[in-house]
């Protein structure tokens, strides 16, 4: 299925309607229609808030705690977000471009409907994650972890994934076809349900040997 190109602010259809954000992130908190705008959150309390139809834009978050919380139809661009506990979060119909991702707790999110354009994953964890319909475009995943997660119709063209965990992962529909480099450190078996290229084939085979206890000997 085609990736739709990354959108600017001005192309998003709630674009007219976005507010600018002033005050505190509070917990449970509700958001409709509010451009988070280089701002700045660190330490943060957002847990279980609802971010729906918002925008935001070179914005910072460090650190925090926002488990459980729901993201709907948010658009991200130039986002850096560092060391927050994020997990049990949900993102539907979401779109997050050149951002970073770093030492993330994000085990137990369901994800469907997103597309990563242009992003940095460093060391996230996504642990018994959800993700469904979700499309890594021209990204890198450095260590990300995947253990015990649910992946139905994932792609990844352009990306890199280095040092990727799948052990114990549920693969279907995932496509791997386009990836720009695949290492996987852990869980080589579940790609059962994945579908890769030739060459990616014979990049995984020494990994794959051992999983099936063969041995290999050129002398």
């Amino acid at each position: 299925m085609p990736v739709r190109a990354a959108r600017q602010l001005g192309e998003l259809p709630y674009a007219h309607r976005l507010e600018p954000f002033d005050g505190d992130l509070r917990r449970d908190g509700t958001y409709d229609s509010v451009h988070f705008d280089g701002t700045e959150l660190e330490d943060a309390e957002g847990g279980g808030s609802g971010f729906t139809e918002c925008a935001f834009s070179a914005a910072t978050v460090t650190r925090g705690r926002y488990r459980r919380t729901r993201f709907d139809d948010v658009w991200l661009e130039g986002v850096r977000i560092v060391g927050a506990d994020l997990a049990e979060s949900s993102w539907l119909d979401c779109e997050f471009a050149a951002g970073l991702l770093a030492g993330l707790q994000m085990h137990g999110a369901q994800m469907r409907r997103v597309v990563f354009h242009n992003c940095k994953f460093d060391s996230v964890n996504l642990r018994a994650s959800a993700l469904r319909d979700v499309s890594f475009v021209n990204c890198m995943l450095r260590d990300a972890d995947f253990a015990g997660a649910t992946l139905t119709g994932v792609s990844f063209p352009g990306s890199t994934l280095d040092g990727a965990s799948l052990e114990k992962a549920k693969l279907a529909k995932v496509d791997l076809r386009e990836a720009a480099g695949l290492r996987i450190t852990s869980g080589v078996e579940a790609l059962r349900g994945a579908t890769i290229s030739g060459l990616q084939l014979l990049e995984l085979a020494p990994a794959l040997a051992q999983v099936l206890g063969i041995g290999i000997d050129d002398r």
